[in-house]
């Protein structure tokens, strides 16, 4: 089994205050857990369905990953953490 990634604290700090927030609907799952495991899918190249059930439920990680993108969250998110500065994500 492949090495699970955890943002590291420092990490998290400069990405939460940039995700969306306020928004209808059930409460999301938790943030860290599932964008560390969509950074995890990135990283190894696994399947989605390959994700490992420590970061919650396959379809969960898939669809936050999908539909963020399809709102330009992952753009916005990134462009304001490059113009932050450099950081370890581990």
């Amino acid at each position: 089994m492949a090495r699970l990634f955890w943002l590291s604290d420092e990490a998290w700090a400069r990405i939460k205050p940039h995700l969306p927030h306020g928004q209808p609907g059930k409460p999301r799952v938790d943030d860290r857990r599932v964008i560390s495991g969509i950074l995890h899918v990135l990283k190894v190249g696994c399947r989605w369905q390959d994700t490992p059930s420590a970061y919650g439920p396959h379809t969960t990680i898939y669809n936050r990953y999908n539909r963020w993108s399809q709102r330009g969250i992952w753009q916005r998110l990134f462009a304001k953490i490059a113009a932050a500065g450099l950081f370890q994500t581990s």
